[in-house]
């Protein structure tokens, strides 16, 4: 008997170990048969499958091959997915590589350091990482037959043909619902899925990704993502306002149109040919308003808080339910404003259409705000002596709501892309006073300027913009007023003396010559008159002696 289990145990150790499974590599879970059938992906194979650990090796975490697995430091993967996904919709999964720094992809599929670009350990005399096309030793990778055993799958699958196949070093191996699907590729792979028989809720999709190590595979990083599948349409809404200063907070202004504008998340595209309609209840009692339009404007008339609800339905393909005897009809219930409950109707020569539903809620809040701003009129300031160089305006400004706390300006270049000088200042308007303010700002230069006005208060902020033109005041124009000036100040001083020596000739008194007692003097004055007027003309007739003298001998 002892003989006996001394044989049996030394057969247990001589036999070949069992092969692994893909679900032992890739997940630690195993999908029962039922699972895997209720869920089955087209195109995916069974995680039962057997893996080709030789091939490709199977490293448990912490195991220290990991260090090794890249040149220069870790390879990461990021996983990605464009859900949630509506039930019968497709979900497109991104898986891209994140190499160390200094490290790239080139247009050949190596893997080289990138220039000018220094990382820990200097510059690397060599400028590849991984030069995979020195690697292709084997004529298969050059005429695309697929004869050798080490270009296969790790299920033993071989490799697609393709021309630039030499170019894909990357094994990427996706893992979900029991299920796998293998893919060849370079830095970033991308796979999809329909979600038509996959169950509802939160589901886990993993990736491996291995890289080509001459004649077997290296693991380089796994990753993995969770993605929903929802029966109901995703949706959201986006809420803009006029004037409104923070359309996140959801308040809004009163007496303002409010747009409303629905997003649908469907990134394949799958209700591109249904119908979709927006039942929408503002909450303001203006009653259930129906449209086909995803965007809608509304108006809030009151203050106050109020719940919007949105209800979006459409119609889409799905399998027909089987032939079952028909239940009794339930007891009425009340259903939301608006809702129906779930249809399901069979189109001839066509799956059945099933009724889908998308939901939206939110608290919106209305105040009072700034409603309108205009400018209506623009002057220009006499300069100050000590600013010669700065043009001053004053603009008028006009509101219409509540009272603004604060107003800005942004002086920018004519076409209003390039802001030169921006100033806020608080306005000092009292309560129930009307919205009318004075701005006034400087203008370095003459030229052409586009100014942006604007007015805040808490809730709300009002823009307005104006072209400003200000005249030139170069150097030639202040010569030519400074020119105007001394010759008004010169015919001002001529105009002056003209009139004194007027006034001077017409007040003096002169006495007259008195009659001489001796010949030989009154001859002396005769001649020195004669040579006076002789050499001296133009004094004739200002010699006041003239006027008594009736006469020249």
């Amino acid at each position: 008997m002892g003989y006996l289990c001394y044989f049996l145990g030394f057969l247990l150790l001589a036999a070949p170990e069992a092969a692994k499974r893909f679900h032992e590599v890739l997940s630690n879970e195993r999908t029962s048969d039922n699972m895997r059938e209720h869920n089955q992906l087209s195109g995916w194979s069974s995680d039962d499958n057997e893996w080709n650990e030789k091939l490709y090796p199977v490293w448990k975490r912490g195991d220290p091959r990991w260090k090794h697995s890249w040149k220069g430091g870790n390879v990461q993967v990021l996983l990605t997915s464009d859900s949630p996904a509506l039930v019968g919709s497709n979900i497109t999964f991104a898986a891209k590589l994140v190499f160390p720094r200094c490290q790239k992809e080139d247009a050949n599929g190596d893997i080289v350091y990138e220039k000018n670009c220094r990382n820990e350990i200097g510059s690397p005399p060599d400028p590849y990482v991984y030069s995979w096309t020195e690697w292709a030793e084997d004529g298969d990778w050059e005429n695309g037959t697929n004869q050798n055993h080490y270009n296969v799958f790790p299920d033993g699958k071989p490799f697609p043909h393709h021309h630039g196949r030499r170019k894909w070093n990357f094994v990427y191996v996706f893992h979900t619902l029991g299920q796998y699907s293998q893919k060849l590729g370079r830095c970033s792979e991308n796979v999809s899925i329909n979600t038509a028989n996959v169950r509802l809720g939160p589901q886990l999709m993993e990736v491996t990704v291995y890289r080509r190590h001459r004649r077997t595979y290296a693991p380089v990083a796994k990753a993995k993502v969770v993605y929903v599948v929802t029966d109901q349409i995703p949706i959201s809404v986006n809420m803009s306002q006029k004037n409104d200063r923070n359309s996140s907070d959801e308040t809004f202004l009163r007496d303002l149109p409010i747009t409303f504008n629905v997003l649908i998340h469907d990134p394949s595209h799958f209700l591109n040919e249904s119908a979709i309609y927006y039942k929408w209840d503002f909450g303001d009692k203006t009653g259930l308003i129906v449209s086909n339009h995803h965007t809608l404007n509304h108006t809030y008339v009151l203050n106050g808080n109020f719940s919007l609800n949105l209800t979006v339905q459409t119609e889409v393909p799905g399998p027909c339910p089987s032939p079952s005897p028909r239940p009794p009809e339930p007891t009425p219930f009340l259903l939301p404003a608006g809702d129906d409950p779930p249809e399901l109707r069979e189109v001839p020569g066509r799956d059945c259409e099933i009724t889908r539903d998308g939901y939206f809620k939110a608290p919106i809040t209305i105040v009072e705000g700034i409603l309108e701003i205009n400018i209506i009129q623009m002057s220009d300031i006499q300069m100050p002596v000590s600013q010669p160089d700065d043009s001053l305006m004053d603009f008028v400004v006009t509101c219409q709501g509540t009272i603004p706390t604060e107003v800005c300006t942004v002086i920018s270049d004519p076409t209003c892309q390039l802001a030169q000088n921006t100033i806020c200042s608080p306005v000092a308007v009292n309560a129930g006073d009307p919205c009318l303010l004075t701005v006034r700002r400087a203008f370095s230069s003459s030229g052409m300027y586009c100014m942006n006005l604007t007015l805040r208060d808490d809730a709300s902020l009002a823009l307005t913009s104006t072209l400003v033109s200000i005249p030139g005041r170069d150097a030639g124009s202040r010569v030519r007023m400074a020119k105007g000036a001394l010759i008004s100040v010169g015919c001002l001083a001529i105009f002056v003396i003209v009139i004194a020596l007027l006034g001077y000739k017409k007040h003096k008194e002169y006495k007259p010559i008195g009659k001489s007692t001796g010949m030989r003097s009154q001859s002396l004055n005769v001649f020195l008159n004669h040579a006076k007027v002789k050499f001296f003309p133009g004094s004739r007739e200002k010699d006041p002696l003239l006027k008594n003298q009736p006469g020249i001998l």
